[in-house]
């Protein structure tokens, strides 16, 4: 899941999934208190100094009672080097797995969204456009279009019955949604089936009805039913216990708009046109054999991909049909390029990025903000500083406003080169009944959610 917010230099700073006790709402807090975002000597976000500040800052009656009952990594468990890497629960037999769904409370029922089904994906946008994620001054909510959601929730081998909804049993209104796909996702040499979950979202007027734990509780449910017992989950709160904590960052590609909206600020000494003249970009790619992806290129894509994240302590285990389906270009949702040698016809490199457009708020000039976020790049034979530049390139050709980067993967190499500004929130990502001795440094981190 994910959220809204801005920028240290005023950008959009996403995350995702609530704590369910301390705040069953899908809008957590953002803005990221600076006692939180301790940094180590080598640039990683100290997930122990995080976790033990939120645990001194919450009251006792305001702590993780619900993940506290989960299969999950236990701030207690920090620094203890008895406990082995892998499931923290094994399996148990599908015949045990809970038969009908858990309990709603009386007004509401369970529905499975047919994401296929115009009606029902237009109920889903508008659930989420209406009361998803937005930043904690309520000037951005994230805006996913239904071709988005289509392409999100429809990978290779998805359930159908993992797109979970609630509605008002008299109206059948939509006023709750979460949702799981399937991924294979290695985790040092082990290649585990997983669910990744996301889009966790409670219409704004029932906060109070702690429906969360219960949407949480029933995807879990309906996973297990597939005989998958470990997830992947991001949040924009500290929840027991980050795997690794990641930062946004932000390249102005439109910086009068995004400081007229107030995403960014106008630098100190800064006139907007010298912004302006600061963030220009040239007018087309600058490497030879740069172009968009084809699907006559998926095996070598697929090819250079995997050798990439091999290198990674987590990343996917992408195989062809991941990379048609996450990678191969599609208007207004992904886009990839790579560079072909003009000699050899070699692909050489790669770069992504996705489309998620945020609403202006309460702007009278502006209603949606177009951002890019960075997906997966692969760099052999083109400087990545080069090849992000280039992508930045054609990003401003397709009108986007900002280009956003996690600090994942070799990220960090081209974000200050590039002029990225660094985001005011972290997000965290989790494993679900699976356990790392150590946190990993963002940069171990071959995954990207969405």
């Amino acid at each position: 899941m994910a959220t809204a917010g801005r920028s240290s230099s005023g950008s959009s700073g996403e995350s995702s999934n609530p704590n369910p006790d301390v705040n069953p709402s899908p809008v957590p807090a953002i803005a990221a208190d600076s006692s939180l975002s301790e940094r180590t000597e080598d640039g990683a976000a100290s997930v122990e100094a995080i976790a033990h500040k939120i645990q001194e800052s919450l009251s006792l009656n305001k702590r993780h009672r619900f993940w506290e009952t989960q299969p999950v990594r236990q701030f207690k468990d920090l620094g203890n080097p008895s406990l082995i890497e892998g499931p923290i629960d094994p399996p148990t037999s599908l015949s045990e797995v809970k038969k009908e769904p858990y309990n709603l409370p009386a007004p509401y029922e369970w529905t499975t969204c047919d994401i296929d089904d115009d009606a029902t994906c237009t109920e889903v946008y508008k659930l989420l456009t209406e009361n998803y994620v937005e930043d904690d001054e309520n000037m951005f909510r994230f805006n996913y279009s239904k071709e988005f959601l289509r392409w999100a929730l429809r990978p290779p081998g998805y359930f159908k019955s993992w797109h979970i909804g609630v509605r008002v049993k008299a109206s059948k209104k939509l006023v709750a949604f979460i949702t799981g796909v399937p991924a294979r996702i290695r985790v040092r040499r082990d290649v585990v089936r997983m669910a990744e979950v996301n889009f966790l979202c409670v219409h704004k007027k029932l906060r109070s009805k702690r429906l969360a734990p219960v949407l949480i509780k029933e995807v879990t449910r309906r996973i297990h039913l597939e005989d998958i017992w470990q997830a992947a989950y991001t949040a924009g709160v500290v929840l027991p216990t980050p795997l690794t904590t990641c930062q946004y960052w932000h390249r102005s590609l439109n910086p009068k708009k995004l400081i007229d909206v107030g995403f960014s600020r106008l630098g100190a000494r800064m006139t907007m046109s010298r912004t302006i003249r600061l963030f220009k970009l040239p007018s087309l790619p600058t490497t030879p054999g740069f172009r968009r992806m084809e699907l006559r290129d998926l095996r070598p894509v697929t090819r250079l991909l995997r050798e990439y994240l091999s290198h990674f302590a987590v990343a996917p285990d992408f195989d062809e049909m991941d990379v048609e389906h996450w990678l191969l270009p599609r208007d207004e949702v992904v886009d990839s390029y790579l560079v072909e040698s003009p000699e050899t016809h070699e692909i050489t490199d790669f770069c992504s990025f996705y489309t998620l457009p945020s609403s202006v708020l309460n702007n009278s000039n502006y209603s949606t903000l177009k951002a890019a976020y960075s997906y997966y790049n692969v760099a052999t034979k083109t400087p990545l500083v080069q090849l992000m530049n280039d992508a930045l390139i054609v990003a401003k050709q397709k009108e986007y406003d900002v280009f956003n980067a996690l600090d994942v993967m070799e990220n960090e190499s081209f974000l200050k080169e590039l002029k990225f500004g660094p985001g005011d929130g972290m997000l965290h990502y989790y494993l679900y009944n699976y356990r790392l001795r150590n946190p990993l440094k963002p940069s171990q981190l071959g995954l990207v959610l969405l």
